[in-house]
């Protein structure tokens, strides 16, 4: 049994999928956290937080490097850690740094900086000849307004260390690229209160379907365990509204997304690690748009597990403690599997969710959640908005996105009036 040390996590599916797949997989984790009530405030469903089925829970400053370091050196003399791992990308760098300060299994730090940080993402795949969206790097409003006059609008807006689509934003001129760099200058920290890298992310505007490749590199081999596709809504926005896997796609297509998702992680040196890679599938051919170093958030990974079986949470402990990866598919009868998402068509109060009592009659209907009355929504400008979820399966073919997407538009939010 192995002694894992997860360094923070994220606070939704993750947060219990991580957990669960440690303690399948016959070992244990200890929690470290810089706030406990960060977690005990978003508690995933009725009972114990999962994070707290940790055999030890413990408190230190995260989000000082160097001290941590320190800190965790003395807490391995104790406590024998096998491996460390975190399902939150803030701390992805931070997880690499710690097992590599000691010498424990895990990808190379740099590789890991160089996917995690978008802009780094861009100039080593640019190097490497990996094909991505044109794209320019400014700080500042002049030198930002100047990037975008020469790349030409319509273009994308991104910051290149947030994630979960926040602040990521078409713009067509110049008076709403103003605005979009207003709203990231106002965004100084992340959710974890970390610095923000003040770098700006300007991309051509792609079209096409966009899918992710799930992928698992162990020894410097590439594993594709599949591709994923993905339902976008909202613009200016690029909110996730649902994903199906597998991907109902042409060999060719496939193909090409994989090629490039392979070429990527390669490019980046990511090795010992599970890998969410997204690909536009544009006229002119795939477009790297990032490369994620963790397992796919959104639940992706269980649409993976309810059809081939394998369980990336667990190979991404696996990894982490050394082990090799259980990638062997195991028949599940299962031909698709789909999540589509609740989003909030406006900010406001929730006073309740109408129609889930025909999520329970429909057989086709896997698992449910609605956020409570009381809920307060933000506006649908980003995947932390979401109001609930609908996954589905099909067992005989591609059916299961339009049959989560039919749930969902089953179900009507009603707001609470609130005093003027």
């Amino acid at each position: 049994m192995a002694h894992l040390l997860m360094i923070e996590s994220w606070v939704g599916a993750m947060s219990s999928l991580l957990p669960r797949a440690i303690r399948e997989t016959g070992h244990r984790f200890t929690f470290l956290t810089r706030d406990l009530h960060h977690y005990l405030r978003s508690a995933p469903g009725a009972g114990p937080h999962p994070l707290l089925a940790a055999e030890n829970v413990l408190t230190a400053e995260t989000n000082d490097v160097p001290a941590l370091l320190t800190h965790v050196e003395r807490l391995h003399e104790v406590l024998r850690f096998d491996g460390v791992i975190t399902s939150c990308d803030y701390y992805l760098s931070t997880v690499a740094a710690v097992a590599a300060h000691l010498g424990l299994p895990g990808p190379d730090p740099r590789a890991v900086d160089r996917a995690y940080r978008k802009d780094l993402t861009r100039a080593a795949l640019r190097d490497a000849g990996v094909p991505g969206p044109r794209f320019e790097l400014a700080e500042g409003w002049s030198a930002t307004a100047k990037a975008a006059a020469g790349l030409g609008y319509p273009l994308v807006v991104k910051p290149v260390d947030l994630c979960g689509g926040m602040h990521v934003r078409k713009v067509v001129d110049e008076v709403q690229l103003r605005e979009a760099f207003l709203a990231l200058e106002a965004f100084p920290v992340n959710a974890r209160d970390q610095p923000r890298v003040p770098t700006v992310l300007l991309e051509e505007l792609l079209t096409g379907p966009e899918v992710s490749v799930e992928t698992v590199t162990a020894d410097g081999v590439t594993h594709v365990v599949g591709v994923t596709d993905k339902s976008l809504a909202g613009e200016p926005w690029f909110v996730e509204s649902g994903h199906m896997f597998p991907a109902d796609l042409t060999t060719a297509d496939r193909d090409a997304a994989v090629g490039t998702a392979v070429a990527a992680i390669e490019a980046l040196g990511l090795d010992s690690a599970v890998a969410h890679t997204e690909v536009k599938l544009t006229p002119d051919g795939p477009r790297l748009i990032e490369v994620n170093p963790r397992p796919a958030g959104n639940q992706i990974t269980e649409l993976i597990r309810r059809v081939t079986g394998v369980d990336l949470p667990a190979v991404f402990a696996q990894l982490a403690v050394g082990e090799a990866p259980s990638l062997t598919p195991a028949g599940t009868g299962v031909s698709s599997a789909a999540i589509s998402f609740l989003l909030p068509p406006r900010a406001g109060l929730v006073a309740g969710v109408d129609g889930v009592d025909a999520l329970d009659r429909d057989p086709g209907v896997v698992d449910w959640s609605v956020k409570p009355p009381g809920h307060r929504a933000g506006d649908p400008t980003s995947n932390n908005t979401y109001l609930g979820h609908v996954v589905v399966t099909d067992v005989d073919g591609t059916g299961a996105r339009a049959k989560a997407e039919r749930a969902v538009a089953g179900l009507t939010v009603r707001y609470a009036e609130e005093p003027a």
